[in-house]
């Protein structure tokens, strides 16, 4: 059933119910084997932490979401560790079998502590660089599944998420927390979700999903138009958005392959041209479709 409505309320903790269902795969290949032994319970830890957590204070009444973990430990010096994360999240698309990609995120600054059997309290009052890191993700997650079932319905979550930012970017590990826009940044993505630059994209992003994929089965032409419209009012815009900008290299990353899939058929072939303008790197996908 759609979540037609995405409420954020203080309600008394025994209606909550949890909103994540991760997976978390490790890959420590490149680490010694005593760091190995130490590491062997690491990705059930951090598991149970992301799916026995509440993230948000709303009545969950929903499927939960949907997204993978997978990190890779790239060194070890005793109890400390540097790694890499790729985080997906996938969202049910309406009247159908399908999913649609919401995340496919790459974050390699990721330095943090760990000791087997170290307790992992839910805490956002105080910076944690490990489990800080994993509550940035929940935010994330839930906030892009949030903006597409209501415009702007994630604006809370990535608020959670921004108040994390400030908080990393002002501790000894604020590598990743900082603002730079030399390739991926947590920061960068929540200030361009939460910048005016972007209040068209997000609420075209709600139309992408809740009346372009959702209804695609239904009314193929309507949904078309309304995937469409996000491309063009891009590139309308495209001028006023830094072509650094973190949350549109995060979009297109996820979405390049989906639309071409929804709109290979579109009459307007213009769309794909105007795709290779707003987003170079993935230009052989929608060549591919001109053709």
């Amino acid at each position: 059933m759609k979540k037609l409505l995405f409420l954020f309320l203080f309600i008394p903790a025994v209606f909550l119910g949890q909103e994540l269902n991760a997976k978390v795969e490790i890959n420590y290949e490149q680490l010694p084997n005593e760091a190995k032994e130490r590491l062997k319970n690491f990705d059930r830890d951090i598991q149970e932490y992301l799916n026995n957590n509440r993230f948000t204070d709303t009545n969950w009444e929903w499927e939960r979401v949907n997204c993978n973990f997978t990190i890779f430990f790239m060194s070890a010096d005793d109890t400390k560790y540097k790694a890499q994360l790729v985080v997906t999240s996938q969202r049910p698309i309406e009247n159908s079998q399908n999913s649609s990609l919401m995340l496919n995120i790459r974050d390699d600054k990721w330095s943090f502590e760990y000791e087997p059997s170290q307790s992992m309290m839910f805490n956002l009052s105080e910076f944690d660089p490990l489990l800080s890191f994993l509550n940035y993700y929940a935010y994330v997650i839930l906030g892009f599944d949030a903006d597409s079932y209501n415009p702007n319905g994630g604006t809370s979550l990535f608020n959670k998420a921004l108040d994390l930012c400030a908080r990393g970017g002002s501790s000894p590990n604020n590598d990743g927390w900082e603002l730079n826009r030399d390739s991926f940044n947590r920061r960068a993505l929540i200030d361009d979700v939460l910048s005016g630059a972007f209040s068209q994209f997000r609420e075209d992003y709600f139309e992408y999903h809740y009346n372009g994929l959702d209804i695609f089965n239904q009314d193929k032409n309507l949904a078309q138009k309304n995937i469409a419209r996000l491309v063009n009012n891009f590139y309308e815009k495209k001028d006023m958005i830094d072509t650094r900008s973190v949350l549109k290299r995060v979009f297109f990353s996820a979405k390049s392959g989906e639309i071409v899939q929804y709109l290979s058929d579109y009459p307007d072939k213009e769309i794909f041209n105007k795709l290779m303008i707003i987003d170079p790197p993935n230009t052989s996908k929608y060549q591919q479709a001109l053709n």
